[in-house]
Parts: C-alpha cells; sequence; structure tokens
C-alpha cells in the first residue's frame, strides 16, 4: 500500500481480502454503522458521526462530490480515505453506491428516557421494510421529530435503512426497541400521549397531534395491532381518495408530522 494526497491506496491481494471481509462483517456488527453513498458519509459527519474507515474508488470524484454537494465538509469528508480498485470496491457492498465511497461508523448510544425534546416521537410498529424505515427517518429528522422507534425484528440501523435515510439517523435518536406489557411501558413512552395513525380514526387536521406524543404508525398491509390501537389515547386517519388504501409507510409519517409542523 501507498499513499496519495493524505489517502492510503490498497493494491495487494492480502490487504483487499482483509478491507473485504472487514466491510462484510461490519453488516452484523451492532456496533457499527455501514455509510454506503455520498449523502450518508455527508450526513453523518455534520451530525457528529465517529467515522472508523472510508474506502473510495475515485478520489478525485470524492473531492468532486464535496466541492459541489458539501463545501463545508472539504478537507474533511473523506481525509485518510482508503484508495481501492474498481473491482473491489464492488465487493464491499451488494450494492456498490454510484458515488463511490463507502465508510464505517460507530453507531451512537441514545438514552430514549432522557428525550428532551417535546416534538413528537415516531413508532413503527414491526415495519417490513429496511428502505421504509430509513425513508422514516429521514423524514422524521426534516420535520424535527424527537425521535424514531421501531418494534419487531428488521435492525434499524440496517444498511439499507442508512441508504433510506441518506444518513440522517445520526441527526435524531432511532432504535429498536422491545414494548412489554401496554402496563409496563417505559417512562418516555407513557409521559406522551400515544396518537395511533389508522383508517378508522378521525380525520387529520391542525392540531390533533400535540406536542408530547407518540405517533404510532403500523404496516402498510395490516396496520397497527389491536393492542396498540387499544392502548391508544388518540387515533387519527390521513384523508385519501375513494378507493385508495393506504399511503407508503415514509408519505404517512411526513403527512402527520407536517401536519403538526405547519399546524
Amino acid at each position: 500500500m501507498w499513499r496519495i494526497s493524505g489517502k492510503v491506496a490498497i493494491r495487494d491481494g492480502s490487504g483487499c481480502q482483509a478491507l473485504i471481509d472487514r466491510y462484510r462483517a461490519a453488516r452484523t456488527d451492532s456496533s457499527l454503522a455501514v455509510l454506503e453513498g455520498f449523502h450518508s458519509l455527508k450526513h453523518a459527519l455534520r451530525f457528529g458521526a465517529t467515522i472508523v474507515e472510508t474506502v473510495c474508488g475515485d478520489s478525485e470524484q470524492l473531492d468532486l462530490l464535496t466541492e459541489s454537494l458539501a463545501p463545508d465538509l472539504i478537507g474533511v469528508l473523506g481525509r485518510g480515505a482508503t484508495l481501492v480498485p474498481e473491482s473491489i470496491f464492488r465487493q464491499l457492498s451488494p450494492v456498490p453506491p454510484a458515488t463511490g465511497v463507502i465508510s464505517l461508523a460507530r453507531r451512537p448510544a441514545f438514552d430514549l428516557a432522557r428525550l428532551e425534546s417535546p416534538a413528537p416521537l415516531v413508532l413503527l410498529e414491526n415495519p417490513r421494510s429496511h428502505g421504509n424505515v430509513g425513508a422514516v427517518v429521514r423524514v422524521a429528522a426534516a420535520a424535527g421529530a424527537s425521535g424514531v422507534v421501531t418494534t419487531g425484528e428488521h435492525d434499524p440501523w440496517h444498511p439499507s435503512a442508512l441508504v433510506g435515510s441518506a444518513g440522517l439517523h445520526f441527526a435524531l435518536p432511532a432504535a429498536r426497541i422491545t414494548l412489554p406489557a401496554l402496563d409496563e411501558w417505559p417512562e418516555y413512552m407513557t409521559a406522551r400521549q400515544l396518537i395511533a395513525v389508522d383508517p378508522e380514526g378521525s380525520p387529520l387536521e391542525p392540531g390533533l397531534i400535540p406536542e408530547m406524543s407518540v405517533l404510532a404508525f403500523g404496516t402498510e398491509r395490516d396496520g397497527l395491532s389491536s393492542e396498540m390501537l387499544n392502548a391508544a389515547h388518540r387515533r387519527i386517519a390521513i384523508p385519501m381518495e375513494p378507493g385508495i388504501s393506504s399511503l407508503n409507510l415514509a408519505t404517512a409519517a411526513a403527512v402527520a408530522l407536517y401536519t403538526w409542523r405547519l399546524g
């Protein structure tokens, strides 16, 4: 390996294989976040992420992207990046990003019990798609939500979710939680009104979503569970034209959050 303009280039076979193995292992490491693409890295840096390592296939392209899309990060984004041949870069991810950069970052430790923002907390009950989770995180960050929590088996920090959020997981608390019986919910949940987004609820309008609330969303197919609906303080429905049965999860979250924000 050798150093070029502050970046390290790997050409030997053993170094490349170690890099490939490291990035593949990182995808299931609960202490790490795999940032696939320029925008994920850009937002992670802007919101204080600890970057462990960055790999790119074209340092000139990375510098040009930084100058064009993140001038505030010139000299920071890509610093110390490892340069690899395209054939190696393609092996670092199942879907190598077109922007030619992949990074590893430390997952931040969030204490949801210490949430201070009165803005709504978004709860996704058993979401089925990592991409949808990431898109909701992106919307929630833009709208100023206090955080996003999920239940179920899917990790909200999965690399595909981070692609969907463009790295905005670092802009607000995002975590998977396990909810016990309703009478044993954690204080950060019970201190807020539970607002269920449900087709049978009252039509959404400004003022229906208070501060210090939890906005609960179910799956596009099945909606919220009966337990979640029964626990809700209020049910709200997003008005839709006849014959339309559902919205994409992130779209529904955007409608609800911006009704709160602008109302």
